[in-house]
């Protein structure tokens, strides 16, 4: 059975109360007048709630005899039996293949995350360097994303700091660009990057486009594997020139050549035999899964990630991995080679639907010796260790949760917390923040901002930006308890009696009262440590220093802190990015780039004259009437 939540379960019982209240039809039956119409050939199949929400999505080669196998009485598991139970329908898609099967399956489950599936969780996609080539002058950069820019890309890498560490070691070893096009075009002298000898400033022709262009050629040799080859031609040039006695020259080749073996210093294992491949290596303990996968590329290792895929408990370790690396692969390039710690049973599958998505073959093994098997036991070791550390940070989490509640009153553990902050500067847009955390600690996909939208709120007027904020959150729920948004366990304000009674009107209007609500405030002078919390009804408590529960209260209200200021951060940013030019018909980028060069700013321009406006460049006399019209039809 799947490891559920508090909420999951009252949302699971009242599903089924609702459903037998209107006489919806489940099980088996359902099931078996299906099975009478289902397609002959192979494709994927969709169970169905009688809430219209998708049990589990599943592929298979033959599609009636599958749904014929769910109809008849006898060896399933109590997880399929329960699933039958559930299901009220079925949908079905057909394909030509049980490769094309494979791959629509990953794809939905993915995207509709069913019950009962195994569901890869924290799918972010992977950072690449990028060697652009839609630009003379190529420039080194980080992308994450659709690969919609000309370029050649390398990767993928485990983390953004790995990509910006090694791009920053690669500006030393091949001093390229790393500014954008528009600035790299406004230069007129070199940049500091040029000073600390991490670009070669081509901007300003202190190399010659030629010289620049064997720069990227080396810098992309290395990238793609022959790094050995790189270093000996600079081991070469740094030779030549000491002979010359031109020693700044060799210097700057020996700095290039440090850069270089810092590179492939700071990466770890490195493999020999190895140049391009994907290792997943999965360990289960106490009905949890950890997945590590490694990124070898060109001989290198990009590094690592831990993964802890939803799944039930009782299904084992190949059947977890499996529709992992499927799910993995949708809408990621697959290396070469895919190495596995345990042999699954659609290896082969997997294998043909991954080529025939790449255009090239694509090996799928379970190696058992030799240097891949290294690399598969190191990656296990990893997985291991992992997995150790988050069971044990749940122990003890746990522990705080249930001091926590006897704390605060709860009936049980909280299950899901929700911490509630604003931010603003002066009353200047003012953004609302909402973080969810739960006993695996931030569930960041349910973090949400609230632009506060109410003209009445007078400016850094705190309580009315919380009471709109709570509103919006909370009316959902309190429309429609089964769609909106899953009630917390416990409410937590940053902030002090006022926030906590503003909160506690809010919920009573709405007629949430079950709702613990409590507040979290910062002692005298702001002192950390010190805080005071306060409930309704309850004397004010304040904890001592070292208190471990404390410290999760302070860990939930900086993180409220933290979400808040980015939030109000970035409406700020886009409020001060927004220009006057921005809202006059026919200014485009260039044309308003050309405006801001000549007079120097936006106001600048409004109070420009029209035969001022049509001598700058790009500007017709056409277009500086409309200008000038559009500034002084607004004075």
């Amino acid at each position: 059975m799947p490891v559920e939540t508090k909420d999951s379960a009252r949302a699971s019982l009242l599903s089924r109360v609702q459903k037998a209240l209107r006489g919806v039809e489940t099980g088996a039956l359902v099931i078996a007048r299906h099975a009478k119409t289902a397609p002959a050939g192979p494709g994927v199949y969709r169970m169905i709630d009688a809430e219209g929400q998708v049990l589990y999505v599943g592929k298979a080669r033959h599609l009636k005899k599958r749904v014929q196998s769910y109809a008849r009485a006898g060896s399933h598991n109590n997880r399929i039996v329960r699933m039958i139970a559930d299901t009220a329908s079925m949908e079905f898609v057909t394909t030509a293949t049980e490769i094309e099967a494979l791959l629509l399956e990953a794809n939905l489950i993915k995207r509709l995350k069913p019950r009962y599936n195994v569901v890869l969780r924290d799918d972010k996609s992977f950072p690449f360097i990028l060697i652009t080539r839609d630009h003379p002058v190529p420039q080194i950069l980080k992308h994450r994303g659709a690969r919609n820019r000309k370029g050649d890309y390398f990767g993928p890498f485990a983390s953004a700091g790995a990509v910006g560490r090694t791009i920053n070691t690669l500006q030393r070893a091949f001093l390229l660009r790393s500014c954008s096009d528009a600035y790299y075009e406004s230069r007129l002298r070199p940049c500091l990057l040029y000073q600390i000898k991490r670009c070669s400033a081509p901007c300003t022709s202190e190399i010659s486009e030629e010289g620049y262009a064997a720069l990227v050629d080396e810098a992309s040799r290395f990238l793609t594997g022959e790094s050995d080859e790189v270093k000996r031609r600079l081991h070469a040039l740094m030779d030549e020139a000491s002979l010359r006695q031109d020693y700044e020259r060799a210097a700057s080749f020996r700095d290039r050549l440090t850069a270089l073996s810092h590179i492939q210093s700071r990466q770890g294992i490195n493999p020999k035999t190895v140049k391009e491949a994907d290792v997943f290596a999965a360990h289960q303990e106490a009905a949890q899964t950890c997945i590590q996968v490694f990124f070898f590329r060109t001989g290198n290792n990009w590094g690592n990630r831990a993964y802890y895929p939803r799944a039930d408990k009782s299904l084992p370790v190949e059947e977890v991995l499996e529709p992992f690396v499927a799910q993995f692969y949708d809408d990621k390039p697959p290396p070469k080679l895919i190495l596995l710690s345990h042999e699954i049973p659609g290896r082969r599958l997997l294998a043909e639907a991954l080529s025939m998505r790449a255009g090239h073959k694509i090996g799928v093994s379970t190696p058992q010796r030799g240097e891949k098997h290294e690399l598969v036991t190191h990656a296990l070791t990893n997985a291991r260790e992992a997995l150790a550390r988050r069971l044990a940070e749940s122990s003890s989490q746990a522990a705080i949760l249930a001091k926590l509640a006897q704390l605060l009153e709860l009936d049980e553990p909280p299950e899901r917390i929700e911490v509630f902050d604003n931010s603003h500067i002066s009353g200047s847009n003012p953004v609302g923040a909402m973080i969810v955390a739960g006993p695996e600690g931030f569930i960041k996909g349910q973090y949400r901002k609230f632009n506060i939208r109410s003209e009445d709120i007078a400016p850094g007027d705190d309580y009315a930006m919380m009471r709109e904020m709570l509103t919006r959150r909370f009316s959902k729920l309190a429309k429609d308890p089964v769609t909106g948004w899953v009630a917390p366990d416990l409410v937590l304000i940053d902030g002090g009696p006022g926030q906590l009674s503003t909160a506690h009107t809010v919920l009573d209007e709405l007629g949430l009262t079950d709702i613990k609500v409590a507040a979290i405030a910062k002692g005298p002078d702001r002192n950390a440590g010190r805080e005071r919390i306060y409930l309704r009804g309850r004397e004010t408590m304040i904890l001592e220093p070292r208190d471990p529960v404390l410290y999760c209260l302070q860990k939930l209200r900086d993180e409220a802190h933290r979400f808040a200021i980015g939030a109000h951060r970035a409406r700020r940013k886009k409020a001060i990015g927004i220009s006057p030019l921005d809202e006059v018909p026919g200014i485009g980028p260039a044309r308003k780039r050309a405006l801001l060069q000549h007079f120097g700013s936006a106001k600048a321009v409004s109070r420009a004259g029209m035969a001022d406006l049509a001598g700058v460049g790009g500007i017709s006399a056409q277009m500086a009437k409309a200008i000038y019209d559009h500034f002084h039809e607004r004075g």
